[in-house]
């Protein structure tokens, strides 16, 4: 292996290599510990160390770095103390997720890392956020994201690629290409000669580098990093590196022809590099053995004091309070003067007025700047607010949706539009395993909102016309909100943005221009979990949100002899069930109307709630309108018949009679 330092110092090539060595050595230690049973699992990064080292090293300690399972280096290069990544992969209350999840999955603010999931990709489309929120300040940072050949298979590394480019973002994008994803060799995974070769297809610039010599990542990362902090833009980085062991230990190496197991061997990156440094005198065998030795106290001393801590303790208020941030509603009233608007010009007014107020609020979707949205919801807002806050977006959910946990990450706000609800299927990765998940993994919050334009009764077919709440209400750690009135949306709509939390927030298309109310030209906020009674009666509790509130009045005019409360949810999660069971209470009878189809949907635990804690307040069967158990079709018949709205009649007709 040919080193060249140019014109790095005798100092500077002595810490290159302490910081090797000092992962290698915990690597060593664990592997020894995990035979014992001390360590549950490990991903073992020996042969890679080069990578993780040399990026950190280039970074500024306020810089982004988002690392992958086996980027020790990473955590040991920002100096975390070692107890408590030792107490993290013991599982102890003093490693970062409390239990919750296991070796590197999890980030730490204190020290600018931002840890994986199992899934992967997303990953770098939070990267994507976090250099959106750098441009925005202005700070010339870089950010490093890290990711291994396997991954960029997946949609999210070319989503989050093709948007670096068109937003020319200063993200480092770091392919650890080490021969295997699990057991799958690389002619297996790709047919490009060299992964750096897709970097051509994004217009970003690629360079491949030896991901085991110290001194070439070191050196050509200066460069680089300096370059993009000065020109911001994104790199794509192919290291070539080698996994000497399995991917986790248990798997072993079995599949791996034993001469490439030996070729790699000979270009192990610590060994090289301490025989480098003993040939230009830097090193000596008597300062080597002393560095290790001061090493092994230190990783033996903290190994002790993590050993020593308490085991967890289970505790379910413990564990239900922090899947949320904690959040004080600031209740803000309204003036006096008002002015009767469409559904959509609600949220437009409540958009606009967030964006007043929240200096730091980026909204990103699809055709949202210059046309305005496909529902005209944001038309002017890049006039008002610029193009740095107002983004256009390719047509990648994941990714947009990655990036506003990027966003938040690095201290914005963020909301998604989805152009329909329909589409949030390629965005419900990261909305499901990142967002609703990291406050409870690691004690981070995703300050996101979500836009769910959604609902039928226009002819839009299958994919424009779902209303998908259900897909969500039964994720912990997201909050719901289905208004049914412009009063309403408005109002919730400014809480969810203030909500530091992810929120999905409902609009339901027939209502945009159909339903007009007098709304507060001010800014207000209305609290999440607290139900609207819309009216009053005694027969029956209509539990209803979204555009089933307004089935329910068109049949209550129709029948003014049914005394009926008609209870409008507005937020599905949190969940009113206070007023919803004192409503039933009081009438001794429920029915719950949905658009959604029936089965699975939140009519169904509303349902089995009532059952558990009113049974015996009840004089029938609690019932549930909903849509045909079918995909909605787009002609008016067909459609007529698949909504709710059809039966909810009948329905109610025979439970007062019941």
């Amino acid at each position: 292996m040919d080193f060249n330092r140019l014109d790095l110092s005798d100092d500077s090539l002595l810490s290159l290599y302490k910081k090797l060595l000092k992962p290698r050595m915990i690597e060593e230690k664990m592997l020894i510990l995990i035979r014992q049973g001390k360590v549950s699992k490990w991903f073992s990064g020996v042969g890679q160390e080069a990578i993780a080292v040399g990026v950190t090293a280039v970074l500024k300690p306020d810089e982004y770095i988002l690392p992958m399972h086996r980027n020790l280096g990473v955590f040991t290069g920002r100096e975390i103390p070692l107890h408590r990544l030792f107490s993290q992969w013991q599982g102890k209350a003093n490693g970062f997720t409390k239990g919750r999840d296991r070796s590197f999955h999890f980030g730490t603010q204190e020290y600018k890392i931002i840890g994986m999931i199992s899934h992967l990709g997303p990953q770098l489309g939070v990267a994507d956020g976090i250099a959106v929120a750098d441009k925005l300040k202005k700070n010339n940072h870089v950010t490093a994201v890290f990711t291994g050949e396997g991954a960029t298979s997946e949609g999210d590394f070319h989503e989050a690629l093709n948007i670096a480019a068109v937003w020319d973002l200063p993200v480092l994008f770091i392919i650890e290409n080490n021969g295997y994803g699990l057991s799958t060799p690389t002619n297996e995974q790709y047919r490009c000669s060299n992964l750096a070769d897709k970097g051509v297809g994004y217009g970003i610039e690629s360079h491949i580098i030896d991901g085991n010599n110290i001194l070439d990542v070191y050196t050509q990362l200066t460069q680089l990093v300096d370059s993009m902090r000065e020109n911001p833009r994104p790199v794509l980085l192919e290291f070539k590196t080698f996994r000497m062991r399995g991917h986790e230990e248990a798997s072993g190496t079995k599949y791996v022809p034993q001469e490439l197991m030996d070729a790699w061997a000979a270009k192990d990156p610590v060994d090289n590099y301490k025989n480098y440094l003993l040939s230009l005198g830097i090193l000596t065998a008597e300062l080597d053995a002393k560095i290790r030795a001061e090493f092994k106290q230190e990783i033996d001393e903290h190994w002790s004091i993590a050993t020593n801590e308490p085991e967890i303790i289970a505790s379910y208020n413990e564990e239900l309070n922090d899947v949320y941030k904690p959040y004080s509603f600031e209740s803000i009233e309204p003036g006096n003067e008002t002015q009767s608007i469409r559904f959509v010009d609600a949220i437009t007014q409540g958009l606009k007025q967030s964006f007043d107020r929240h200096a730091n609020l980026v909204m990103m979707g699809q055709d949202i700047a210059e046309y305005g949205g496909a529902f005209k919801i944001s038309e002017g807002f890049v006039e008002a607010y610029g193009k740095e806050r107002i983004k256009n977006t390719p047509i990648c959910e994941s990714a947009v949706v990655s990036a506003g946990m990027g966003l938040s990450i690095n201290g914005c706000k963020a909301i998604v539009e989805m152009q329909f609800a329909d589409f949030v299927s390629t965005g419900f990765n990261p909305i499901v395993n990142y967002l609703a998940k990291v406050h409870y993994r690691w004690q981070e919050n995703a300050d996101v909102v979500v836009r769910m334009p959604c609902g039928g009764g226009t002819q839009a077919g299958p994919f424009h016309s779902q209303t998908n709440e259900a897909w969500f209400t039964k994720t912990p750690g997201l909050k719901v909100v289905y208004p049914a009135f412009p009063y309403d949306a408005k109002g919730l709509l400014a809480t969810a943005i203030n909500d530091p939390n992810p929120v999905l927030f409902f609009e339901h298309k027939q209502l945009y221009r159909s339903v007009y109310q007098d709304v507060p030209t001010d800014y207000y906020t209305l609290p999440f979990g607290k139900a609207s009674l819309i009216k009053e009666g005694n027969q029956i509790s209509i539990i209803a949100f979204g555009a089933a509130v307004h089935w329910a009045i068109e049949v209550l005019e129709k029948h003014p002899e049914i005394s009926a409360d008609l209870i409008d949810l507005r937020t599905l999660q949190p969940l009113d069930t206070e007023s919803i069971f004192a409503s039933v209470k009081k009438t001794n009878k429920a029915i719950i109307v949905q658009e959604d189809t029936e089965f699975g949907g939140i009519a169904s635990d509303i349902s089995a709630l009532i059952m558990e804690e009113c049974f015996e307040y009840l004089d029938g069967p609690v019932k549930r309108v909903a849509s045909l158990d079918s995909p909605i079709p787009f002609t008016k018949a067909l459609e007529d018949q698949f909504m709710g709205k059809s039966r909810l009649e009948e329905t109610l007709l025979a439970c007062i009679a019941y």
